[in-house]
């Protein structure tokens, strides 16, 4: 009796420690509303043009990757007044690319159009998908693939085509996107972007070895990786399992997930040169967010093991919870907009970022599947 006894003892403090419980669901959305009332009040007009170093259209990417984690938000926490908001901020866009340029092939000037179709499946009237469907058939209509030249432009551009793909029903979509994602992974700078060695991806061509960092690891930014890290839980959470190519995505998926695992900093962030801490080392939220973000969804939906990712998401959320969301809203430790480790130092608690809205999109899709996972 007393070993049954035991066993059971030992396998309740298995399960205690695999729980969910470092946080509740009415603590992650009091945090998000905290974080997303602040952005709100400060740009009650989402038609207004956003200036900072010169006067930018209220829809490049920095502002639809914003509208990409509140729509998430919207599903968790489904007050009218946030679909209100990325409805009338669609609207004064008139539901175009970045400046009305319906044929652009650049993907930082396409990301708005993940919104619109979201808002599209909500309500569907063509108005709210004409423009970004007319503009990525261009892209399909030219035969060219070799528009993502930064692996950030897999998270603007690459999750439109497997939305477009699913809402019309039409496999083009998914056919092409691979095409790029090919070009990006395999092509671009000459051998491609990805290290399989490191399962890592270097952020562009001026990153490819022999570029190094001072400590002579290889450069991978902790952000662009969290781009491809999000795109491809993005991809993964639509497109059918028989696409031919489903397999490649969820490999690498579970490969990037796996190589962050070691680097995470013992107090939940990451360092922005994931290979070199001492190069900018310090707390920065947007690259943890995106990764906490895809892990989380990974263990969501069985995809990564419980027992070796769950404390890598708690460390994650933990330190934005606590550390870069604060009392006020504003988030700290956000890295301004760059490429590089170098860019937008010093990151402090307390410096505003160039934009502050792409860094509180990233921490609403992060808590969003966090939301998802507690208990």
């Amino acid at each position: 009796m007393k070993k049954i006894l035991l066993f059971v003892l030992l396998g309740c403090g298995s399960m205690a420690s695999m729980a969910q419980d470092f946080t509740t669901k009415e603590d992650v959305v009091k945090q998000l509303r905290l974080a997303n009332d602040y952005f709100m009040k400060k740009w009650p007009d989402p038609g207004k043009t956003i200036i900072t170093n010169k006067e930018r259209r209220g829809n490049i990417w920095t502002r639809g990757v914003y509208y990409e984690g509140l729509m998430a938000f919207y599903k968790i926490d489904p007050k009218k007044r946030y679909y209100d908001y990325a409805v009338d901020w669609a609207e004064k866009h008139d539901w175009k690319p970045v400046r009305g340029e319906v044929y652009t092939r650049h993907a930082d000037n396409q990301n708005c159009g993940m919104t619109y179709i979201d808002l599209y499946r909500i309500d569907p009237q063509p108005v709210r998908i004409e423009a970004i469907k007319k503009n990525i058939d261009s892209v399909i209509n030219s035969g060219r693939y070799n528009d993502w030249t930064w692996i950030d432009a897999i998270q603007m551009a690459m999750p439109i085509f497997v939305k477009l793909g699913v809402t019309l029903n039409d496999p083009k979509y998914f056919d092409y996107m691979y095409k790029m994602y090919h070009h990006t992974k395999y092509v671009e700078g000459g051998n491609g972007l990805y290290n399989p060695e490191d399962q890592l991806w270097w952020r562009d061509k001026d990153f490819v070895p022999p570029y190094t960092e001072p400590n002579g690891e290889d450069c991978y930014w902790s952000r662009g990786n969290g781009w491809v890290l999000a795109a491809l839980a993005l991809v993964l959470q639509e497109l059918p399992k028989t696409d031919p190519h489903y397999a490649e995505y969820l490999d690498d998926f579970k490969k990037l997930a796996e190589a962050l695992v070691p680097i995470q900093r013992e107090d939940g962030f990451w360092n922005v040169s994931l290979h070199d801490p001492n190069h900018y080392g310090g707390k920065e939220t947007t690259g943890t967010a995106l990764f906490v973000y895809g892990m989380a969804w990974g263990i969501n939906n069985g995809i990564l093991d419980k027992a070796t990712y769950l404390p890598v998401v708690e460390k994650g959320w933990t330190a934005i919870s606590k550390e870069s969301i604060q009392p006020n809203g504003f988030l700290g430790y956000v890295q301004s907009t760059g490429k590089e480790p170098k860019d937008g130092q010093p990151v402090t608690v307390d410096k505003v970022p160039d934009f502050e809205d792409y860094g509180l999109g990233c921490v609403l899709l992060a808590g969003t599947e966090v939301y998802k996972m507690v208990e």
